[in-house]
């Protein structure tokens, strides 16, 4: 049999190393990531969208990361041949907190802290860092073959942005949803700035359980594992029917720890009647449990613990200037040379910390602003369906009606009952932050002889003596607005018209309430739609032992170090295959090796089919109109059809959001059936010599037909190597197999 001439590069084994670089340079600048470069592909009149969760620019991509852009660019690619008005927009998020954090560790190093250096001059430094880590992190989806519009990429710290941000704070103030008061919020010491309800996490940790009673002639003993808070208490609440409720109503003086204390017995159902004694000592300036419980019974608040978590004057003179863990020392020996310490046990709690800090966090009064999540107003726009223009609606409500009716679906479902027990206990959110880097808050101060006077907008007001906001919002308000403010809102753009609501959001389900929920709340109160209509949620990457990666464990597996190993192709399959929406998976180098195997069988059953094949004839005859295939054996008409049947339920899956099985399936075709059957029983036809030629010219066309077919099936989830090996076949209407329309 004759062999073709086969190009150079298949004379070797695949390198994606010598592959992948310069085929995402010419995608890119042959314009096929902008959905408004023409091509040859006929569009179906659909849009599909989707917006990059960008990453923090604190740092590098991690394996979590390479799961959600590989996810992401199936779908986009996917999508795109089939003929859809594709966009995926990249971006990255200025992580406010978390990016000044690092900033000042570094300088730390140097014996420099931000206020030696002023606000404008710790900024430059923080732009000077996030940059540098922006164009790591681009480099790093580029390495991923993420196919994103990189003519549209956004910032969530850039002028657009912004504008949006300043925008939306200004009508949400005007609406009166957004105010600023005194209430008790979640305080970083060790960040200097306040943190939201979603931004703490949880150590467990050993305590010791304090029971005791305030004076001898207290009747009613209390427990604690804080007892130097106990020097701010202006309550004691008990259960209405509980053991202690003969009491409610009194109030005793007391000398706690040198402090006088006024102490009233109040009634309140939240009490646990059978916990601990069945009574609470009421702390409302350190406790928000003890907050909520003081606004309903109109208690004072006595703040004794400052924002460095050490005791004020207030707290008294043995525990004045002391950090709140020498005080509960200094407090416990008090109660027990008082003899008012009745027990002291052992316990586990779960410690309140801050999740980008690490800083212990200290319940606090302070006067910050707010989104009301409970007040009611009458909705301006609303393509929701359920929910009509002229209703009356909270920011809840929108949240809840935006799931509940089915406008936004939760992949997988069982998310959907954690959604919404997060959005029904959901408090008002604090959005004021006490860091230099982020959004300034839009709002100006001046003071006059007469009144304090306070200007609201999206620019600073004319006039001289304005002073704006010193704190900065927090980052989740504005990337909270993602969906839309990236599709040029508020101004009414064309993108926004065409591609809003998004497609879809795909993320990982720890963030569900940072961002998913954040996401439904502006969308449906800004511009009155939901921002997509699927959230498909990935769950984490875990070691092979099922532990978290980390790199101080040393399990870690660095995403990039595996692309130049074994190319992006095998480590976007290693993360595919077998996981499904919302679950986590074991990653491990072997796993990403067995899949760079695969590329290697693609490229060498290519290989043969292109030496082997009569090229000519198979080209020429390629048409999948029924008039225009040739006469094909019956054997190698099932062949194809069998092709076929596989690659319509690999579009049946991802359109599911079935990824893993589309990959599977597609993975399973191509090396035990196509290579190890349709291949090995078309290789005998082609080799014999008393094989007719209308046998040979079936068998040429079945594997030209099976394997440019399979090449587009596979191009979304491996586009390096297909792409790759299709600019060596030879086609009738030569394009680029990133723009080639999917099996019909």
């Amino acid at each position: 049999m004759n062999k073709n001439e086969v190009s150079e590069i298949f004379k070797k084994p695949y390198e994606p190393t010598e592959h992948e670089k310069s085929q995402y340079s010419t995608w890119e600048k042959d314009g096929f990531f902008n959905p408004d470069t023409p091509n040859t592909l006929t569009k179906n009149g659909e849009t599909f969208s989707i917006v990059l969760p960008p990453p923090n620019v604190t740092g590098v991509l991690h394996l979590g990361h390479a799961a959600m852009l590989a996810i992401q660019d199936i779908l986009i690619r996917y999508h795109r041949m089939k003929g859809c008005d594709t966009l995926w927009i990249p971006g990255t998020d200025h992580a406010a907190i978390a990016t000044q954090s690092v900033v000042e560790k570094n300088l730390a190093k140097e014996g420099i802290r931000r206020h030696d250096l002023g606000r404008d001059a710790f900024l430059e430094k923080v732009t000077e860092f996030a940059q540098q880590s922006h164009d790591t992190i681009a480099n790093q989806i580029r390495q991923m073959g993420a196919s994103v519009d990189w003519s549209r990429e956004a910032f969530t710290l850039d002028e657009k942005r912004e504008h949006a941000v300043y925008t939306a704070f200004t009508k949400m103030y005007n609406d009166g949803l957004i105010y600023r008061k005194d209430k008790v919020i979640n305080w970083d010491p060790k960040g200097q700035t306040v943190i939201s309800d979603d931004e703490v996490v949880h150590e467990e940790t050993k305590a010791v359980l304090y029971t005791f009673t305030y004076s001898k002639d207290f009747p009613i003993p209390i427990a604690t594992t804080r007892p130097e808070t106990k020097v701010g208490d202006t309550a004691v609440a008990v259960h209405p029917e509980g053991k202690w409720k003969d009491y409610i109503g009194q109030t005793y003086t007391v000398n706690f720890c040198q402090v006088p204390l006024t102490l009233t017995i109040i009634g309140d159902e939240d009490v646990d009647p059978e916990f601990g004694t069945g009574a609470l000592g009421v702390t409302p300036a350190h406790s928000q449990t003890d907050y909520d419980m003081s606004v309903r019974h109109d208690l004072p608040l006595k703040q004794v613990i400052n924002e460095y978590a050490k005791m004020m004057p207030e707290a008294g003179a043995l525990l004045e200037g002391k950090k709140t863990t020498e005080a509960r020392e200094i407090v416990a020996q008090w109660l027990r040379d008082e003899g008012l310490m009745l027990e002291e046990e052992e316990t586990t709690q779960n410690l309140s910390k801050a999740e980008r800090t690490g800083g212990v966090v200290e319940p606090l009064p302070k006067l910050q602003w707010f989104i009301d999540v409970n007040k009611e107003f009458t909705l301006e726009h609303s393509e929701i369906e359920g929910v009509s223009v002229g209703d009356t609606v909270t920011l809840k409500s929108l949240m809840l009606s935006a799931v509940k009716t089915g406008g936004v679906d939760i992949i997988p479902d069982r998310f959907e009952k954690v959604y919404f027990h997060w959005i029904e206990n959901l408090r008002d959110w604090c959005i004021s932050r006490q860091i230099w880097y982020g959004h300034r808050i839009p709002v100006w101060y001046k003071k006059t002889d007469s009144l304090d006077e306070l200007y609201v907008g999206t620019e600073a007001p004319e006039g001289a003596g304005w002073t704006q906001d010193e704190d900065t919002l927090d980052t989740w308000f504005s990337s909270g607005l993602w969906t839309f403010s990236t599709l040029g809102w508020p101004n009414d753009t064309a993108d926004l018209k065409k591609y809003h609501p998004t497609s879809v959001l795909e993320t990982g389900y720890d963030i569900i309430f940072f961002w998913v929920a954040r996401m439904i709340l502006m969308s449906t109160y800004l511009i009155g739609q939901i921002p997509f209509k699927t959230v498909y949620l990935h769950g984490l990457v875990l070691d092979n032992k099922g532990k978290k990666m980390s790199k101080s464990v040393g399990n870690s597996i660095d995403p990039v170090d595996m692309i130049a190993l074994y190319g992006a192709d095998a480590v976007r399959l290693s993360l595919i295959i077998g996981t499904g929406p919302g679950n986590d998976s074991k990653m491990s180098e072997d796993k990403i090796k067995a899949y760079k195997k695969f590329t290697n069988k693609i490229w060498n059953a290519s290989r043969f089919v292109i030496e082997n094949i009569d090229l000519e004839y198979a080209v020429h005859n390629a048409d999948d109109s029924a008039e225009k295939t040739p006469e094909l054996t019956e054997t190698n008409a099932s062949q194809i059809a069998q092709c076929m049947d596989a690659i319509n339920e690999v579009a049946k899956d991802i359109e599911s959001f079935k990824l893993y099985l589309a990959a599977e399936k597609m993975y399973h075709y191509f090396w035990h059936t196509f290579a190890d059957v349709v291949i090995e029983e078309n290789k005998k036809i082609l080799q014999d010599e008393n094989t007719s030629d209308m046998e040979k010219a079936s068998a040429s066309y079945t594997l030209y037909s099976i394997l440019t077919k399979s090449l587009i099936a596979l191009h979304p989830f491996i586009p390096f190597v297909t792409e790759t090996i299709w600019n060596e076949l030879p086609h009738k209407n030569k394009q680029s197999l990133i723009v080639t329309q999917w099996p019909q």
